[in-house]
């Protein structure tokens, strides 16, 4: 097995431009505590080969993939790149630029699609890829795995309600919200001939939000200070070495733990180790160097020798999923919906950031209530397909207090956002929308993807699960065990590994249980109840397909995603948002006001002086 790695800068900064997690219009860019980087590790043997790609970003666009591959193709033909073969993964830090989507919705805190940021991020990943094609060497793969022991603040469970509801959960309490999350870490090594380590990558879940909404600063945050710390240590014997942390099951691990009510409203009253927020991200960071660096040297638990390469990928329209009954429990006829985002997701994460103010959170609430009753009591005056699709959504979605569908571009019940009830200036994303819907930037198109992409990726005996959302701890275990019930069946494959936030991204999976509840991962879970059972119904298919010889599979290509054209970006165009330009003005104001305090102390001087040499 010959492999290529490769790493290249993709720290796409302009200044007060929105970052793309929190989704809070103060959250801008405004000066770069770290780069960003995306390192790319290139697997090759004489037939085929596949790139893993992970970035220091929130998450992977459709938009995104598509750009590197088309860059790829046309600059680079004969390297052999294609959506199958190429997997680009996020370790979602939330203190990195937002504006590379082409769905509307993620780009409403920038506010719009920000070109350079795009090209920026685009160039830079096809930079490390290309790196990587340089500098093959024939490896062997070793795995291990080792959990974090009790007393490393390195992930708590931060939806424990949601947690307690299924039936797998350790019962818990707030005093050990630690022991609500996989505290496992799975670290595979490539080691050349001469047993020498040549680069790495872990995947382990916690939450890259030790830096709060209120951070101006880009910045890799507790997965990219690890990344660091285990590239300085091992590049003393090999200046080349590269490591991935990729992350796991955090949907709802949080790397906060500390209560401090003194924090204000806008960041939450969770902190991680230290007041200073950038301490809480090095001491997290430096939690997991020092869990891959103790794996790193510890003997392999598998050695993975030999020389195969194989991969599949499917599109599917996950807005449209009839369930397998084997996944709901035995449940008939169940599917999923355009996605919906709940009142639940726009109160925000507890420890990570809040979101609506409670007075706000009830009213929605009401409202959600009263929109739901009106759009069954004007059903019998609409088209039919209307009132079934009315139906199948307020099934789909169940618990959930339906706020913004971004699948059917409605919010609080209307298509016309510029005319929405709410006034502006109760949030600048309020206002942004508005400004969007004007240019008609928000018709036509769902605002969110609803065509997604699964990836299974094998190298040699080892298959990595790729999928595009972010996913709880047991719902990740549920998953993982309906993929290994298929995979293992496969003659060479030995481990699962889920590679979740991977080509795409459209908000959480929650189990069932998790999603009556609705916190915050539920009312962000888009496909509705049963989407976790939607994604192993799907997950299971592509699996079957991959215990075919490669020339036998038969994956749909008819269902591809949705590609923006040139126009459709022009009503996206980037513009400053009034937080920032409120910003500007203040500092303008200030550097003028100290201009004169500078100008009156000098006449001060002036006149002092005057004195004493009349004096002298």
């Amino acid at each position: 097995m010959l492999l290529g790695c490769g790493k290249a800068d993709i720290t796409a900064f302009v200044e007060g431009v929105g970052m793309l997690g929190y989704g809070m219009y103060y959250n801008i860019m405004q000066q770069v505590e770290t780069p960003l980087f995306a390192r790319a590790f290139v697997f090759k043997t004489d037939s085929r080969k596949i790139a893993y790609v992970n970035c220091e970003l929130a998450f992977i666009t459709p938009s995104l993939k598509r750009g590197v591959i088309k860059k790829l193709t046309r600059k680079y033909p004969d390297l052999g790149y294609e959506n199958q073969n190429l997997l680009i993964t996020a370790q979602h830090t939330h203190s990195g630029p937002g504006g590379y989507s082409h769905h509307g919705l993620y780009n409403m805190n920038s506010p719009g699609f920000v070109i350079e940021i795009y090209k920026k991020i685009v160039d830079g990943i096809v930079e490390a890829i290309l790196k990587a094609e340089e500098n093959y060497e024939d490896v062997d793969l070793e795995l291990s795995k080792g959990e974090f022991a009790p007393d490393k603040e390195v992930g708590f469970q931060r939806s424990l309600h949601a947690y307690l509801q299924n039936p797998e959960a350790k019962q818990i309490t707030k005093k050990d919200l630690h022991l609500g999350i996989d505290r496992e870490m799975t670290m595979l090594r490539f080691v050349n001939k001469s047993k020498n380590i040549l680069a790495s990558i872990n995947w382990f879940g916690t939450h890259p939000t030790s830096l709060p909404n209120t951070n101006t600063r880009v910045c890799s945050d507790n997965k990219g200070y690890a990344t660091q710390y285990l590239e300085e240590d091992l590049g003393k014997e090999n200046p080349n070495f590269i490591a991935a942390f990729s992350q796991g099951s955090c949907g709802d691990v949080s790397p906060k733990f500390i209560y401090n009510k003194k924090f204000n409203r806008q960041r939450g009253k969770y902190q991680g180790k230290y007041a200073d927020d950038l301490e809480s991200a090095k001491y997290n960071g430096k939690l997991q160097y020092e869990k891959a660096k103790e794996l790193l040297e510890t003997t392999a638990t598998t050695e993975f020798s030999g020389n195969e390469v194989d991969y599949t990928l499917r599109y599917v329209d996950f807005s449209n999923i009839q369930v397998n009954p084997k996944f709901t429990g035995g449940k008939e006829n169940v599917r999923t919906s355009l996605s919906c985002m709940g009142v639940s997701f726009m109160e925000g994460a507890i420890m990570d950031g809040p979101g609506l103010l409670q007075p706000l959170s009830f009213v929605a609430r009401r409202i959600s209530n009263l929109i739901k009753l009106s759009d069954y009591l004007r059903a019998p005056f609409m088209p039919k397909e209307w009132g079934v699709a009315m139906r199948q959504k307020y099934a789909s979605q169940g618990n959930k207090h339906v706020m913004i569908e971004s699948g059917a571009r409605r919010i609080m019940g209307t298509y016309n956002v510029s005319k929405m009830i709410l006034p502006s200036f109760i949030d600048e994303t309020i206002a942004n929308l508005k400004e969007f819907h004007k240019r008609g930037a928000l018709d036509g198109h769902p605002w969110t993807p609803q065509i997604l992409p699964l990836q299974i990726v094998q190298i040699n005996g080892i298959a990595l699960c790729a999928f595009p959302f972010e996913i709880t701890t047991i719902a990740a275990q549920r998953l993982k065990k309906s993929l290994e019930d298929v995979l293992l069946k496969h003659p060479q494959i030995k481990e699962v590994i889920l590679s979740p936030y991977s080509n795409a991204y459209n908000g959480y999976v929650t189990t069932f249980e998790e999603y009556q509840v609705q916190c915050y991962e539920g009312g962000h879970t888009v496909f509705g109840e049963y989407t976790l059972a939607a994604l192993q119904t799907e997950f299971e298919k592509l699996a079957e397909e991959m215990l075919k010889p490669y020339e036998q599979r038969s994956t749909n290509h008819e269902i591809l995603p949705l590609v923006f054209t040139k126009e459709d970006l022009e009503k996206f165009e980037h513009f400053k948002g009034n937080y920032y330009q409120n910003s500007l003005r203040r500092k303008e104001k200030l550097a003028k006001l100290n201009a004169k305090r500078r100008e009156k102390l000098e006449k001060r001087k002036m006149r002092i002086q005057s004195r004493i040499d009349k004096l002298s």
